[in-house]
């Protein structure tokens, strides 16, 4: 029986949804109940205006409801398209071709919904592939809410113990239910440390090393000069899969994703959040050799690929738009958002030396992290022990108060998208004088 609730949207979510929230990384203070968002801004339910640069964790590099991704995605519906459950479509191919074309080590591409499917995935094939068990990770990621993954974000230094070079840290989780057994096959190590994966490919048998080619989970935490070159020749001489999780740097730094920036190749590839614009999309890509695991003839082989809603229409529609218009240089997306993100790293750091902060702002293209340090960092532990966490709070939720809206936990990107216009820009700059101004009161 059908009732309508007359409940306010807070009491019926905390009332039947579980936690009272959809995702658990939206559990925020304060903890906002938005209503709508178009181009750059959000409106919550009190209709208050945000200038928005957490683009629902990144996804919206073109901004809220792009009017061109929108069409194209009522045009596949106007035109009946549907999941259909059974064969192929015409709709994935185009989205499958367009992938391929971004990067020369693309030759085969896989759809799915959702960054974690994406890992998971990726880590199954490579174990297929080497016939290993074991997996690197790199302590400050975040690669999915899975076994194998869900540790090591941002644990804390008592846990961890000092940086070692060449070591793997302790398994920390940051999820309950994963079984000591599983633990014991994933080995954590810092960014920016290749003794340590050398170490760790020499100790066990190594399936794969997975990694954000910028820690973009802790900010925006580059890699040295040389590292993930140096990955790939370790990837080379141990036999290991390299597999490069860009489902936060993938079509936001460029198309085919960081490692077209760096012209470093990984065997695998997964993309999530921008490629669709806010619709969940995600892909697996790389070697064909990899790939054609999914559908090897040998069942003994075979990896399961499975998921009844893998290239639903909505979504595919919407990545190919995406794609196209990131790709289309008339429009001149990469280059906008290069010169926004420039604008508001020269504001931040010139407001670091009016109020005499040590500020330096991690920035790749259109994402972007103020640190309150003296250098950049370039791993979890040199973070953990310089940056000033309070600070970045308190900044956080004054700028909230001003009405420019960043993810309210220190060290969380910033992103700007293709929507923000210089007025914007200028809003922010103006927004943030004032809230350098009430936090240093505080």
């Amino acid at each position: 029986m059908h009732t309508e609730s007359t409940a306010p949207v807070g009491e019926r979510s905390r009332r039947y949804l579980a936690g009272g929230i959809a995702s658990i990384n939206r559990l925020t203070d304060p903890n906002l109940i938005f209503t709508r968002a178009r181009g750059s801004h959000m409106w919550d339910a009190a209709g208050k205006r945000y200038i928005d640069y957490h683009a629902g964790f990144g996804p919206h590099i073109l901004g809220h409801n792009h009017p061109d991704v929108t069409h194209a995605v009522m045009e596949t519906l106007r035109h009946e398209n549907s999941l259909y459950g059974s064969g192929t479509t015409e709709l994935e191919g185009e989205l499958a071709e367009r992938i391929a074309q971004c990067a020369p080590f693309i030759e085969s591409v896989a759809l799915l919904n959702t960054g974690s499917e994406a890992t998971y995935q990726a880590i199954r094939l490579a174990r297929a592939a080497t016939g290993r068990d074991h997996i690197v990770v790199m302590q400050g990621g975040y690669n999915g809410w899975h076994n194998d993954v869900a540790c090591n974000l941002m644990t804390p230094l008592s846990e961890l113990g000092p940086r070692a070079a060449g070591r793997a840290y302790p398994f920390h989780a940051i999820s309950a239910g994963i079984p000591v057994a599983h633990q014991q096959l994933v080995h954590p190590v810092n960014f920016n440390d290749l003794d340590s994966i050398r170490a760790t490919a020499q100790r066990v048998p190594l399936a794969a090393v997975l990694l954000e080619p910028i820690l973009q989970n802790i900010g925006i935490v580059k890699p040295q000069p040389g590292y993930l070159q140096g990955l790939r020749k370790l990837a080379d001489e141990f036999g290991f899969v390299l597999i490069f999780d860009e489902v936060k740097t993938g079509f936001r730094h460029a198309l085919g994703g960081y490692a077209s920036v760096v012209n470093v190749w990984p065997d695998l590839a997964v993309y999530g959040k921008a490629i669709a614009n806010g619709y969940p999309m995600a892909a697996i890509a790389g070697k064909r050799a990899l790939l054609d695991l999914f559908a090897d003839p040998d069942p003994s082989r075979r990896v399961l690929l499975a998921g009844t809603y893998n290239a639903h229409p909505v979504p595919t529609v919407a990545a190919t738009a995406t794609i196209d218009i990131l790709r289309d240089e008339r429009q001149g997306v990469y280059a906008k958002l290069e010169t926004l993100g420039a604008r508001l790293q020269s504001a931040l750091e010139d407001l670091g030396r009016r109020f005499s902060l040590p500020v330096v702002v991690g920035r790749q293209g259109s994402a972007l992290c103020p640190y309150f340090m003296d250098h950049m960092p370039f791993d979890w532990h040199d973070l953990a022990e310089n940056h000033d966490f309070a600070w970045d709070a308190k900044l956080r939720r004054e700028l909230i108060a001003q009405g420019v809206y960043t993810f309210p936990i220190p060290v969380k990107q910033w992103s700007v998208s293709a929507a923000h216009s210089e007025s914007d820009i200028e809003e922010t700059i103006a927004a943030l004088e004032r809230a350098f101004a009430a936090a240093a009161r505080l």
